[in-house]
């Protein structure tokens, strides 16, 4: 799923490539796609798009006469630009904004419709979109514990809660955790001031700079290659592969579409914390340690 860095690269590329012009043409092509009818897309065509912004995960587009379409790409949706006369068709094509300088299409792949666009009238109608998380890169260290103590959960959730931290998700969390050197499985009650600073400072300095790094991956060209596992990335997505800090295999806990990456020599003290499925069909056998694990 793209998060803040991919979604803030996103804004990037479009504010250059969209706002200014107005689509001529406003077309869904997956019923499934479109989550509201009022105002109705035809609305869209022929105004002007005044803006982008990111909410969250979620793309604005702001028209002119102060109306907005959310787009939620979700795990597997994506935004294309292509050339006039080079619009994308097929089954991954959910909707498409015709301009007459090119085609911006949003894709979605494999069989599960998950991606959303949204039409509202009115700033004040965006509200509803916003699941309250402060924004990572702009809150302070206090507001920053005070929100991961508002409730007691391991810290990885807390990270990924977009009701308590805006646009992060299960990749970079895993990354910023890393940066940490704080375990996954780390209840937020019992994190130290000192653990908070340095929890902060990680996050901080990871989203930016994988903000920059995807920004020179990309380049002057629109993103066409957003991925959940960009080449580069210290434990996620890395199984079995060697830490890039202490060359210790990355380890996983998985739990039903997802799974969590860390390296326990750097993060868990040497530890392999359970993984549901492989601890209960191995039972005394599950590696507990490293040097288990290596035995």
């Amino acid at each position: 799923m793209p998060e803040l860095p991919d979604v803030t690269v996103y804004v990037e590329h479009l504010t250059r490539t969209v706002v200014g012009h107005a689509p001529e043409a406003v077309r869904v092509h997956n019923v499934f796609v479109l989550r509201s009818v009022d105002p109705p897309l035809e609305a869209f065509a022929g105004r002007t798009i005044t803006g982008v912004e990111r909410l969250g995960k979620r793309l604005l587009f702001a028209f002119e006469g102060d109306l907005w379409l959310v787009v939620h790409l979700m795990i597997a949706g994506r935004l294309r630009w292509r050339p006039p006369g080079r619009a994308i068709g097929g089954k991954l094509a959910m909707a498409s904004f015709t301009f007459a300088h090119g085609t911006l299409t949003l894709t979605e792949a494999g069989s599960k419709r998950r991606a959303s666009l949204h039409a509202v009238r009115g700033r004040e109608a965006l509200a509803a979109f916003d699941r309250g998380g402060v924004e990572p890169l702009a809150c302070s260290v206090s507001a920053f514990a005070e929100v991961l103590r508002r409730e007691n959960h391991t810290v990885k959730r807390s990270l990924t809660d977009p009701r308590l931290i805006s646009g992060i998700g299960n990749a970079y969390s895993d990354e910023i955790l890393h940066a940490a050197r704080l375990s996954p499985m780390t209840l937020t009650s019992r994190l130290s001031d000192a653990d908070i600073e340095r929890l902060h400072a990680a996050m901080q300095a990871t989203l930016l700079a994988w903000t920059d790094r995807l920004r020179a991956v990309h380049g002057p060209a629109f993103p066409e290659t957003v991925t959940a596992f960009p080449e580069g990335m210290a434990v996620h997505g890395r199984f079995g592969q060697p830490c890039p800090a202490c060359g210790a295999p990355v380890q996983r806990i998985r739990y039903a579409d997802n799974e969590t990456n860390y390296c326990a020599r750097c993060q868990t003290g040497g530890r392999i914390l359970a993984d549901r499925a492989l601890s209960r069909l191995l039972t005394d056998d599950f590696p507990r340690t490293l040097e288990a694990l290596a035995d």
